[in-house]
C-alpha cells in the first residue's frame, strides 16, 4: 500500500510542476529559465514514476490485472 501512495504522490508532483510552468509561462516577466526548470523537474519525476513502476513490476511487488478474457 505504501508503494502506491508514493506513486500518487509523485504523480501529484509532476502535476504540480506542469502547473507551476503554466504559471510562470503565463505570468511571462521574462524569466524563462524558472519555466525551463519547472518542466525539467516534471520530467525528471515522470522518469522516476515510470522507473518505479518497471522496477515493481519486475520485482513482482505490483501485479497487473490478469485478462478478462
Amino acid at each position: 500500500m505504501f508503494i502506491k501512495i508514493l506513486l500518487v504522490i509523485l504523480l501529484a508532483v509532476v502535476i504540480v510542476s506542469l502547473f507551476q510552468a503554466l504559471y510562470v509561462m503565463l505570468k511571462n516577466d521574462g524569466s524563462h529559465t524558472r519555466m525551463s526548470r519547472y518542466l525539467a523537474r516534471r520530467v525528471y519525476f515522470s522518469v522516476a514514476v515510470m522507473a518505479l513502476l518497471v522496477v515493481l513490476l519486475a520485482t513482482g511487488v505490483l501485479t497487473t490485472n490478469p485478462r478478462p478474457y
